[in-house]
């Protein structure tokens, strides 16, 4: 999560580039949306309210983040992604994951005609529904959030890759024995051929492991994560 800050802070500032990042969880996770109250953590039956928890500072509901791959995608106000505006970001970020899906699962986005207020509706993001979500068989398979800052825009979100909590509302078994190097790959290739880009590998620099690495004695503390 820091980390994540980090490349929201310093790409707006212009001091690292538009990037997207591809992450895993050591270990089963609950990650509270940025507006959730703690209480609704802690009145969690088993598994997942015994399993450890960490506050985003994205919106939208809880994950239970645990085989998955999580990606974040951090961009300057007026970078070409968000020339129709950051609420559009979902829905180009999840075309380009559709996309990289296409041999595997025949995934969609929801569409029109669902509920799409971001801060409301059950606790976990899973069992919201919003019209920019990838289904596959009418249950989310990948969904996402997002910071706005005055300078940037952080939007990241998870791709179930194997459901093993009964808690967690995906579906099921979609993607079970995926390549997950593989599919980064592939989803990243499919957003730079469908929005013109070139996206290039690469390693942190000093300078944003020492902005997470500043920012994330915030992530760890108690008063953040029970802050609401």
């Amino acid at each position: 999560m820091a980390r994540d800050e980090a490349l929201l802070e310093r790409v707006g500032q212009g001091e690292s580039p538009a990037t997207l990042r591809f992450y895993f969880w050591e270990r089963p996770t609950i990650s509270l949306g940025y507006f959730q109250a703690y209480a609704d953590y802690e009145s969690l039956p088993p598994p997942a309210g015994e399993l450890a928890v960490v506050r985003r500072t994205t919106g939208g509901g809880a994950i239970l983040h645990d085989r998955e791959i999580t990606y974040s995608l951090s961009l300057p106000v007026a970078h070409a992604l968000l020339e129709d505006g950051p609420t559009a970001l979902y829905a180009r970020m999840h075309a380009a994951i559709i996309a990289a899906l296409g041999p595997r699962v025949s995934a969609a986005l929801r569409g029109c005609g669902q509920d799409d207020r971001a801060q409301r509706g059950p606790f976990f993001c899973f069992a919201r529904r919003h019209r920019d979500d990838v289904v596959l068989g009418g249950q989310k398979l990948a969904g996402s959030a997002q910071r706005r800052t005055r300078q940037a825009v952080l939007q990241h979100g998870s791709l179930i890759l194997e459901r093993r909590f009964a808690q967690q509302e995906c579906a099921e078994l979609a993607l079970a024995g995926a390549d997950a190097p593989r599919l980064m790959a592939d989803i990243a290739a499919a957003l730079a051929l469908a929005e013109g880009l070139t996206i290039e590998s690469g390693a942190w620099s000093e300078a944003e492991l020492a902005a997470a690495d500043r920012l994330q004695p915030k992530y760890a503390s108690p008063a953040w994560t029970r802050r609401r």
